[in-house]
């Protein structure tokens, strides 16, 4: 059985809060996402949430791991030589394969044989450009 998304089990709470409303009983919003956490068997709202958002989470990092991606607009693929922080707050060095430009300029260049970021389980850096794509985006290579 798939597990619903977090917009789904939002939305089900939302209507279920509504619905008990209807009938003259009114609950808090955090109140109706614990009753649909427990319905779809978790122990509590903070464990559905976790688990719904860790499903689509990156696969567990390791040092000397390969990996693909892009830095700053750029396309890269490299090695894991430094990692630290917990799985939502992880960082990362990464050994570059081929040196890449991270300055869109004709008349400058900034080439870079190694890049740091601090990555989500998503893979994605929290750090945003200026046009909103992230800093850093990292998945494992293909073995």
């Amino acid at each position: 059985m798939t597990q619903p998304s977090l917009d789904a089990i939002k939305a089900q709470a939302k209507a279920l809060r509504q619905a008990l409303q209807s009938e003259g009983t009114v609950i808090s919003h955090a109140q109706a996402l614990e009753l649909i956490a427990r319905q779809h068997g978790a122990r509590d709202w903070n464990t559905l949430h976790s688990r719904l958002t860790q499903r689509n989470a990156l696969p567990e990092l390791a040092l000397g791991d390969r990996v693909a991606g892009h830095y700053l607009g750029q396309a890269f693929s490299g090695e894991i030589v430094a990692l630290s922080g917990p799985a939502n707050h992880r960082h990362v060095e990464i050994k570059l394969d081929r040196p890449v430009d991270t300055v869109r300029f004709e008349s400058f260049s900034n080439w870079r044989h190694r890049i740091r970021g601090t990555l989500g389980v998503d893979g994605r850096s929290h750090r945003k450009t200026s046009d909103g794509a992230p800093h850093l985006t990292v998945k494992k290579a293909p073995s």
